[in-house]
């Protein structure tokens, strides 16, 4: 818990309530707003958890006309805000509209310090959890899919399709660099989908001889040719009804590219030296490093079996676009390497950190996940170095992490964009930015704006 004060803030016009509830609740920081206008600027720039208010506010004292537009304008500007409305015995009708617009409770004057302070505790309590919640609900939310270690938004993204696509049976085709994660992406698809509890087949198009291919897909039938002892089914016909991988489909043949296709069209195989079509339920997945569109313009692709099998193409960003992810990889595939080779208390020193940071990846994850763990087993002392990762160092050098710096570009980003909306009105932007006057000339000041 924060052992720092929580805000509280009060919206009251009347001096000597404002006096009683400062005074009655100084184990708060309170602040004291008299108006709307004041009001919206503290909420700007501090955020508080629970909101007391009077509804009779200037210009409309008698009245609670101002009082529910100001409670409008803060539960838009901070939805989570909890506000409890202090009404008079003769106002329960605009109590129970305040309630209904969402205020978080009512309570009736002359306030009970003890009664009121209990509701204000329980409000900041609920805040507090509904905090927690949401903190854990998108904890869970940001966890990619399983086999991904990834913070890079482009790469939860990828995920998210994944996800996405997996409950449909369309064709879907994976693109990126080796190394990137396409099977396990694959393999994500299938075990998302309708068809978990069946068959995933695998097949590399490039790991197995052309003249074999055929057969390894399609199956053959007795006596089709020399050898061929007995019917064999192929991994399409294998993978009925469950979910069938083509990685490197680029690779695939123009023989073959034509059998795929009409597999495609009409979801029928024949087996080589077989007559009879056979029903094959199956859903396609393919994956490859090469660009697709330049093997049709070169000839060696079919344009229709490429959009035959992109009904959805999901890009996989190489690890050297992944923002963070060569550092994070890096300690994941440390702590695994560590435990299996029996050295846990061993870290990485600040050059290779560096070193991980600057290269480029060209093999990506697969080529990480081989550099670490060649380092955990050659490394001499309890620390990596960049020697022991092997890596050559980098020409460019590694953009330092400041954080002083990073947040100075973004206050000079945002205080441009807040003068820019406000056509340069200073005390607008203040109240847009929820910072006081005098610390907007000082930024101005700062950063050389005008």
């Amino acid at each position: 818990m924060n052992q720092d004060k929580k805000s509280l803030l009060v919206i009251e016009d009347d001096p000597g309530l404002q006096k009683q509830l400062r005074w009655s609740f100084d184990n708060y920081e309170v602040l004291v707003a008299g108006d709307r206008e004041s009001a919206l600027a503290l909420v700007r720039r501090h955020e508080p958890a629970v909101v007391t208010m009077d509804l009779g506010l200037p210009p409309d004292p008698d009245g609670a006309s101002e009082g529910l537009a100001t409670l409008k304008q803060i539960l838009e500007l901070a939805p989570d805000t909890k506000l409890i409305v202090l009404t008079g015995n003769q106002d329960h009708g605009n109590a129970l509209k305040a309630i209904g617009m969402g205020a978080y409770d009512f309570h009736q004057k002359p306030f009970d310090p003890e009664m009121l302070g209990l509701v204000i505790e329980r409000a900041f309590y609920l805040y507090a959890l509904q905090q927690e919640n949401r903190r854990l609900l998108q904890t869970q939310t940001n966890l990619p899919i399983t086999g991904i270690i990834t913070r890079d938004p482009g790469m939860i993204k990828v995920c998210r399709s994944v996800e996405k696509v997996a409950s449909s049976d369309a064709t879907a085709i994976l693109l990126g660099e080796s190394g990137t994660g396409k099977e396990i992406l694959a393999r994500a698809l299938h075990h998302s989908s309708a068809r978990q509890g069946k068959r995933f087949m695998a097949i590399n198009c490039a790991a197995i001889p052309e003249t074999l291919l055929e057969s390894e897909l399609f199956g053959y039938e007795k006596g089709a040719y020399t050898g061929a002892a007995k019917q064999t089914l192929g991994k399409i016909e294998l993978a009925n009804e469950g979910t069938f991988f083509l990685d490197e489909v680029g690779d695939l043949p123009m023989p073959l590219q034509a059998k795929l296709l009409r597999f495609l069209q009409e979801r029928v195989i024949e087996r080589v030296g077989g007559r009879k079509e056979i029903p094959v339920d199956v859903r396609i997945v393919c994956a490859t490093h090469q660009n697709l569109k330049k093997l049709i313009e070169e000839g060696r692709f079919r344009e229709d079996l490429y959009y035959r099998l992109s009904e959805i193409v999901i890009t996989i960003p190489p690890l050297r676009e992944r923002a963070g992810d060569a550092a994070l990889l890096a300690h994941h595939f440390k702590n695994k390497f560590s435990v299996q080779e029996k050295r846990p208390s061993l870290n990485f020193s600040q050059e290779a950190l560096a070193a991980i940071e600057g290269h480029p990846w060209p093999g990506n994850v697969r080529e990480m996940e081989n550099c670490i763990k060649r380092a955990v087993i050659m490394a001499d002392g309890p620390m990596i170095s960049a020697e022991d990762l092997g890596l050559q160092a980098s020409i460019a050098p590694v953009e330092p992490i400041n954080l002083r710096q990073i947040r100075e570009k973004a206050e000079c980003d945002a205080l441009m964009k807040a003068l820019a909306r406000v056509d340069g009105n200073v005390v607008k932007a203040a109240e847009l930015l929820g910072v006081s006057r005098p610390t907007i000339y000082d930024l101005m000041n700062r950063y050389g704006l005008k």
